[in-house]
């Protein structure tokens, strides 16, 4: 996997870009708000307990599976991170709905403390801004206890397809389908379920599909800029090749995983 990978991921550039779109990104993310309702309610349907010790979620972004797992789950201690600091927000948001232990953690995943004998660690949509993936899932098994579960959602190659297509470098550097999922994970995480679930949104203009990009951060490996003549011939070519009834569609590729520790 990591031949297929850029040489390094900004990060930074990526956290401005959330930072720009954090508060647009709630009501703005309705295919990330989705996604975060399924991957809850896929680990209930696997069977998960009703209560959870010790849960992480990183990349928790504005809550929308934060608020999912609580809705489903209780939870005796919950630590939320986040690459962008101003997310911690959320808790306040949350307010009694939040388990009494309760706190927030900014910074990269790949480098944040993290707790002993979680039982449950969770993140929705967040997993494809991970270069090195099976170094994070190797360190995230190592927290989890025997029997704990653990609740992701990246996004397969068929991500923003159309985008690509025309020569997009936006994209995030972990694109994986559901296929490539078991080689990335540790020997001793079961994957109880998984599932790779295309959605497709539609938009009037270029311009409409570029602010939504912009809204929800998704953007934030691109380093194009746009003077009007270049956003008339990325409208252009974006109609010839993929326009329907008029609309210019956006392919999300979801995939969505729990899986288990063994021992």
């Amino acid at each position: 996997m990591k031949d297929t990978l850029p040489p390094q991921l900004d990060q930074t550039r990526v956290r401005q870009s959330f930072r720009r779109g954090l508060n647009s990104y709630h009501g703005t993310a309705s295919v990330q708000a989705d996604i975060a309702a399924q991957l809850a309610g896929l680990l209930q349907a696997q069977g998960a307990p009703r209560r959870f010790g010790a849960v992480l979620e990183f990349g928790c972004g504005t809550g929308h599976l934060t608020r999912h797992l609580l809705q489903r789950f209780t939870a005796g201690s919950l630590l939320l991170n986040d690459l962008v600091p101003e997310a911690a927000q959320v808790l306040q948001a949350l307010g009694s709905a939040a388990p009494a232990q309760s706190r927030f953690e900014g910074g990269p995943v790949e480098t944040l403390p993290l707790p002993q004998q979680l039982d449950l660690i969770a993140s929705a949509s967040t997993v494809q801004w991970i270069p090195d993936l099976p170094a994070l899932t190797a360190r995230l098994a190592a927290r989890l206890k025997p029997g704990g579960w653990l609740a992701l959602s990246g996004f397969g190659r068929g991500q923003f397809r159309e985008l690509a297509a025309l020569g997009s470098s936006a994209a995030a550097p972990s694109y994986l389908d559901a296929g490539e999922w078991p080689s990335v994970l540790p020997q001793d995480l079961e994957i109880l379920a998984i599932e790779q679930r295309p959605a497709v949104l539609e938009f009037d203009t270029a311009l409409e599909l570029l602010k939504h990009l912009r809204r929800t951060g998704v953007n934030g490996h691109a380093q194009q800029s746009w003077s009007r003549r270049r956003l008339q011939d990325f409208e252009g070519a974006y109609r010839q090749r993929f326009s329907s009834g008029g609309k210019l569609p956006l392919t999300y590729d979801p995939v969505l995983l729990v899986a288990r520790k063994t021992g």
